[in-house]
């Protein structure tokens, strides 16, 4: 369900599919510990799957209140633009703007950039 890698100096974290909702505590407390071992880093998190829901989308927002405090730039990819527009519509604006890109190359790419 989720993965990690390091890319181009940035924490790329890919979410495959909705986390179901007994598992949604658990893909958020291992996001969070991500983000908090390898702050400060920036971030990149990628929604991998056919269609990402409500529960991903969530989880890809509780990330970016985290960050935002931590000062840690963070990214969302995804090839849904309803989700993109969800993320967009939801992302806290009192924090670091949070910017959805809709492929994961230019994500990383972006990121690494912005945060060099």
């Amino acid at each position: 369900m989720l993965s990690y890698r390091l890319e181009q100096g940035v924490l790329v974290i890919t979410v495959d599919g909705d986390p179901g909702t007994e598992d949604r505590p658990e893909c958020a407390e291992a996001i969070s510990d991500l983000i908090h071992v390898y702050r400060p880093m920036p971030v990149v998190i990628v929604l991998d799957g056919p269609l990402p829901g409500d529960a991903v989308v969530g989880q890809a927002l509780r990330a970016h209140r985290l960050c935002g405090p931590l000062g840690v730039l963070i990214s969302v990819a995804t090839h849904s633009a309803p989700a993109r527009r969800t993320l967009m519509a939801g992302a806290d604006t009192g924090c670091t703007r949070l910017v959805v890109h809709a492929r994961v190359d230019t994500a990383i790419a972006a990121t690494s950039a912005a945060a060099a």
